[in-house]
Formats: structure tokens, C-alpha cells, sequence
């Protein structure tokens, strides 16, 4: 369970209930609020750029740790179309069509992420949230056991 400890709707004390056949917290005094901490969905772009794809390192990141391009949904927001925002906010780089991955859960971080495969062409403009980019070839590209490396795995084992 997550530690709010306060309803938002009536400032009563959440408590553990059972609801949706789960434990949540809800609200003491039963305003009815259910937290249901419900995963974020996060968007993914494994994107080839000039016949490579292109890995990126996030400032917060420890050296050497590169990975797809990613963000979150946000409100109101198609998939498809919000991982070419994220690719043309973080990179600056125009985007082709979208094509679905697959949707993987990354439970270490309470999301579930939503992965496509974007070619994409212009000027690479990495924006302040990313310190530096690699582009691989596809043969050279190596998977990694968590979060968007499941995507990277899915993508390589299709035919290109």
C-alpha cells in the first residue's frame, strides 16, 4: 500500500479496506474515496534514427547506463501520439508512424509501460533531461532483464 496517510476529498484518516477484491486505503470517516494506486502508464520509444537505434543516458542515470527514450502519458493523450511528443520533446527529432511494441509491467516502479518503435529524422537536440545519446546497430543491440530492455528484446526478435 502506498503511505498517504490523509483523504483527499475530507482530510479523514485512510485506513486498510477491502475494496475491488483487494487491500486499499479508504477514507475512515467514508466519503466514499478509495486510494486505488492504481501504476502509471509510462510511454517507451525505441527509436531508429539513420538505420541505428538510438539509446540515451539520463542525467540522473550513472554513467555508462543508456536506455529507449521515455515518459509519461499524459491526460487525455493518445499513446501513439504522446511517444512521438516525448521523442520530439527529449530529442528533437521528427517522428514516422508508431508501432506497438508491447505493453510490459515494471512493478519496481509502480508503472506499466507502453513501448513503440519510431523511425524518426532530423537534427538530434538532446533537451536538459538527457546527457548524451549512442546510436547501435540493430545486431549490436543487447537487451536488458527489466523495464523497456523487454521491449528492446520483443523488437529484435521480430523480422526486420
Amino acid at each position: 500500500m502506498s503511505d498517504w496517510r490523509f483523504c483527499p476529498r475530507c482530510a479523514a484518516t485512510l485506513v486498510a479496506g477491502d475494496e475491488g477484491g483487494r487491500r486499499r486505503q479508504v477514507c475512515a470517516a467514508g466519503c466514499g474515496f478509495v486510494h486505488w494506486d492504481n501504476p502509471a502508464p509510462v510511454l517507451a520509444a525505441l527509436v531508429e534514427y539513420e538505420g541505428r537505434i538510438l539509446l540515451a543516458r539520463n542525467r540522473a542515470w550513472a554513467p555508462g547506463a543508456f536506455g529507449l527514450i521515455s515518459g509519461f502519458l499524459e491526460r487525455d493523450e493518445d499513446p501513439a501520439a504522446g511517444v512521438a511528443r516525448e521523442v520530439r520533446e527529449e530529442l528533437g527529432l521528427t517522428t514516422g508512424t508508431a508501432t506497438l511494441i508491447g505493453v510490459y509491467p515494471f512493478a519496481r516502479r509502480h508503472e506499466v509501460v507502453i513501448a513503440y518503435h519510431l523511425p524518426a529524422h532530423g537534427e538530434i537536440r538532446l533537451n536538459e533531461e538527457l546527457a548524451e545519446f549512442r546510436l547501435i546497430a540493430a545486431e549490436k543491440l543487447k537487451p536488458w532483464d527489466f523495464g523497456t530492455g523487454l521491449a528492446v528484446r520483443d523488437w529484435l526478435a521480430r523480422p526486420r
